[in-house]
């Protein structure tokens, strides 16, 4: 049932973006912006602790996540290292998956030949 709760939370997720994609002039930066601060500020309203629970990866993967993982990473560094931690506890939190995509995203670039649009 996991995999269930997975899938429709995450689709409801990209419907909603692909609506605001379609029924807004929001470009897509900014777009993926809100999703970010979307997440931080439901991480900070303890919604996304339980919903995340229930949703799983459906919950964690998107951008939602990100923001969520940025502000449990700048919250405990606030706790440890006071006013410093705020600058420092979301580059912690984040660091590997900001570096994977990084390394990933470099791999495929050299497997994959791209085509630039004429």
């Amino acid at each position: 049932m996991e995999y269930v709760h997975a899938f429709w939370v995450g689709g409801l997720i990209c419907a909603a973006v692909q609506i605001l994609m379609d029924r807004t002039k929001l470009m897509p930066g900014r777009i993926m912006v809100l999703l970010v601060c979307g997440g931080a500020v439901l991480g900070f309203l303890n919604i996304y602790g339980p919903f995340q629970k229930f949703a799983g990866a459906g919950a964690s993967v998107p951008l939602l996540g990100f923001g969520n993982v940025l502000w449990n990473g700048v919250k405990e560094a606030v706790e440890k290292n006071g006013f410093l931690g705020i600058f420092m506890g979301g580059f912690k939190a984040s660091a590997v998956g900001i570096s994977a995509a990084l390394i990933f995203g470099y791999l495929a670039s050299h497997i994959f030949e791209p085509k630039m649009k004429k």
